[in-house]
């Protein structure tokens, strides 16, 4: 499943040479990320809550064109391999007029309250979405 969210480049993202920063493209796959999460409806609050979190392991970017203040994007997220333990999701950032600015693979993980790479637990569990999770 695709998820697809929005938001608009604001003055504080852009630097000396008037485009967004390179590194502000990182939080701006961080906020398509946790909207791709919402809309799956995976209980991102209730597993921090229960001692287990997803940390980010691995991003490879590749920067395609330039942003600037005002323009709309779009950030495009959907699963390209997912399972209990962990997974990547491909994540592209565009203009409105289709212009892509980004694209990145991002693998996560799930790790227990130590830090140590564990299974999700099975109430966490997006139905249909783990295709190696023996239901």
């Amino acid at each position: 499943m695709k998820i697809t969210s929005e938001l608009t480049v604001r003055t504080y993202e852009c630097d000396s040479y008037g485009h967004v920063n390179n590194a502000v493209y990182v939080n701006y796959l961080e906020y398509g990320r946790m909207e791709y999460l919402n809309g799956i409806g995976f209980d991102y609050k209730g597993i921090v809550a229960a001692g287990y979190a997803l940390y980010i392991s691995h991003i490879d970017i590749h920067y395609k064109a330039s942003s600037f203040l005002g323009d709309k994007l779009f950030i495009d997220v959907w699963p390209v391999d997912t399972g209990a333990v962990k997974g990547t999701l491909r994540q592209v950032i565009r203009k409105q007029d289709g212009t892509v600015c980004v694209e990145a693979d991002v693998t996560w993980a799930t790790v227990n309250a130590q830090g140590r790479p564990t299974r999700l637990p099975k109430e966490y569990l997006v139905p249909g979405l783990y295709p190696d999770e023996r239901a």
